[in-house]
């Protein structure tokens, strides 16, 4: 039986209080709004708002129960969002942020429904052709490019988070991340985050970073694989932009590795693999090869960590399972073994 709220509830959201604050923003609302969750999201919860003369929006909240200190902020990634609307990278438009606790006892973001296909799973990726696959791949290491060529002051993001080395930051997040979400031991992450530490790369640039780049979290144009909405910034911050590519290629599964689901779209005839994916990023950007092996590895590393957050999130409350299901420890350990396999590679 499916734990996803049903069609018409988003939790703890008045649907007329909704309805009055949307017609406040200056949305043409025709009668009833209804919600629909979509998505396969493990976080921020995303539903499509439709109204009686069909319009569409795109509603984002916090996750429900208990939050992690910074994490699921949709008021900062509506601030992102609105910072790069004038941009080439490719963002749906903010209507308007609810912070009105007699609408919602937790802040609400609204934007534009944006055209394209989310490939989710295999019935959406399969009528299109291997070339456009290959193609979907190439246009996601473009946007990344795009992402990390943002001029930080011309769209008043200089002061979204610290231009302090980016490596040391990300261990300590995500090794807090790791002391406050985990539900059991594993030595092999704590023996990571130690090697990490003592191989970081100097950082020689500080750019817009994403932070959660991968297939689920782009729309693209199924005509000719193109990315038409870059999605989910929760995780975006200032820092190296190897980082990004890392963990893209870290979420990017290949035929031997441990998925949640069982049959990942990116396996799929005309996808890139790793190589191909990592190869094009460094000849669009001409970054270093050897520093995106470390960030590779961090990238796995804090991926477990991710997924051994959703696990708990998951156990304290249903509304925040997604229809992908909830990782196992087996994809946990799966992640680790990667990303140990991933640092002896790299010489850490």
């Amino acid at each position: 039986m499916s734990t996803e709220p049903s069609p018409t509830t988003i939790p703890d959201v008045d649907p007329q209080a909704l309805r009055t604050w949307l017609s406040a923003i200056g949305l043409d609302v025709e009668g009833e709004v209804t919600a629909s969750r979509v998505g396969l999201g493990q976080s921020n919860l995303t539903y499509v708002l439709r109204d009686a003369a069909d319009g569409e929006w795109v509603l984002r909240r916090p996750p429900v129960g208990h939050l992690l200190a910074s994490a699921h902020d949709v008021v900062r990634e509506a601030r992102i969002l609105s910072a790069l609307a004038d941009t080439d990278v490719p963002v749906p438009r903010v209507h308007g942020v609810c912070t009105d606790e007699t609408v919602s006892a937790a802040p609400l973001v609204v934007m534009e429904y944006v055209s394209g296909a989310v490939l989710s799973d295999r019935s959406v990726a399969e009528p299109i052709s291997a070339s456009t696959r290959h193609e979907v791949g190439m246009a996601m290491t473009d946007v990344l490019a795009r992402i990390h060529a943002v001029d930080l002051d011309d769209v008043g993001l200089a002061d979204l988070a610290s231009h302090k080395p980016y490596a040391p930051r990300q261990l300590k997040r995500w090794s807090t991340q790791w002391e406050r979400s985990r539900t059991r031991d594993i030595p092999a992450v704590d023996e990571l985050t130690r090697r990490l530490a003592a191989s970081a790369p100097e950082q020689t640039e500080t750019t817009l970073v994403h932070g959660d780049f991968h297939l689920r979290n782009v729309m693209i144009d199924p005509a000719t694989g193109s990315v038409t909405a870059a999605l989910d910034w929760e995780l975006s911050t200032l820092g190296d932009p190897l980082a990004d590519i890392g963990s893209s290629l870290a979420y990017w599964p290949e035929a031997t590795d441990t998925v949640l689901r069982g049959e990942p779209v990116e396996l799929m005839d005309g996808f890139p693999d790793r190589a191909g994916l990592a190869q094009a990023y460094l000849d669009r950007t001409g970054r270093d090869p050897q520093a995106l092996k470390f960030w590779y590895t961090l990238g796995l590393w804090k991926v477990s960590i991710i997924a051994e957050g959703v696990v708990r999130r998951a156990q304290e409350n249903p509304a925040n399972r997604a229809a992908a299901g909830v990782p196992t420890a087996e994809h946990v350990d799966g992640y680790v073994a990667r990303a140990m396999a991933a640092a002896a590679d790299a010489g850490i």
